[in-house]
């Protein structure tokens, strides 16, 4: 009796186990896949030549933006798209070239993310499977309409609008002493709004999906932690939407890019669970505000 007992417990464990294992395998195999496809399909753009040449001042600017979006993004939650493309139109960056470069660099960024909050704790498993396949339905169907349909410009300021609504929210219940935690409705929808708008206006699923959840008075920690292994998938998912419509790009910027984040990820993921609780949510409203400012502004 106590043989059977005790192989059951090894059976279980050995399946847990098994299962633990799929959050590593899964982004690594992906993003291995992705990088033989790309060397395949675009091998015969480089030369020895033009990559000596690539190790310049550029690179180096872009992995330094790399870094700085990846922080910001891994600790807080949000801001990768925004904080990246922004310093890289500042640069001197083509628009299309920044935008190809921010959406391929994030599949990398956000799996480096997704391992790194897996292995400090971060993840609330439940709640990644609650935004996963509504997020990735999302940013599939935003980055096809954006594509052929709709101008995601148009979009832009009432998402910048509603992120500075959500920024105040947090903030104010930041500053109050207890915050009251309140059961989340229709994650799903709001997955799916996050994952199109994320797609649509360049950026937004961590601004929406983040904000709402902790102005709902869940836990910083695993809410960022599990967005941001979410947005793995969602960020994969639209990347190569874009990819089968628009080419790839600017591999100085792409590069540079996902070297500085990729190096950046385990740092991020270890400041979410040093900061505090409250310091972190104004931090993320302030920057919410900044950013959306930052969208108005150039929009008016």
């Amino acid at each position: 009796m106590e043989n059977e007992l005790k192989l059951n417990n090894t059976a279980v464990k050995s399946n847990a186990l098994s299962k633990e294992n799929l959050w590593v395998v899964i982004p690594v195999v992906l993003l291995l896949g992705l990088v033989a496809t790309l060397i395949y399909n675009h091998h015969a753009e480089f030369s020895w030549d033009g990559l000596v040449q690539g190790f310049d001042e550029n690179l180096l600017a872009f992995f330094l933006i790399g870094v700085f979006a990846q922080l910001v993004d891994g600790a807080l939650g949000m801001g990768y798209g925004a904080t990246s493309t922004s310093f890289l139109l500042a640069y001197g960056v083509p628009p299309v070239v920044s935008s190809t470069a921010v959406h391929v660099s994030e599949m990398f960024t956000t799996g480096a993310s997704a391992l790194s909050h897996h292995r400090f704790g971060n993840i609330n498993k439940k709640l990644v499977k609650h935004l996963l396949i509504p997020g990735v339905l999302g940013s599939i169907t935003g980055a096809y309409l954006l594509s052929d349909v709709i101008d995601g410009d148009v979009i832009k300021p009432f998402i910048a609008v509603y992120m500075i609504v959500l920024a105040a929210i947090i903030i104010k219940k930041a500053l109050k002493k207890n915050v009251e935690k309140k059961k989340t409705k229709k994650l799903g929808v709001l997955a799916v709004f996050g994952g199109f708008m994320d797609s649509v206006g360049g950026g937004g699923w961590g601004p929406i999906v983040t904000s709402t959840l902790l102005g709902r008075g869940r836990n910083p920690k695993y809410t960022i932690g599990s967005v941001n292994a979410a947005e793995f998938a969602i960020s994969f998912a639209s990347g190569i939407t874009f990819m089968l419509f628009g080419g790839i790009h600017g591999w100085q910027v792409i590069i540079g890019l996902i070297a500085g984040g990729v190096i950046a990820a385990p740092i991020a993921a270890f400041l979410v669970t040093r900061i505090k609780r409250k310091p972190m949510m104004i931090a993320v409203g302030i920057l919410i505000i900044i950013l959306s400012l930052k969208t108005l502004s150039k929009l008016l």
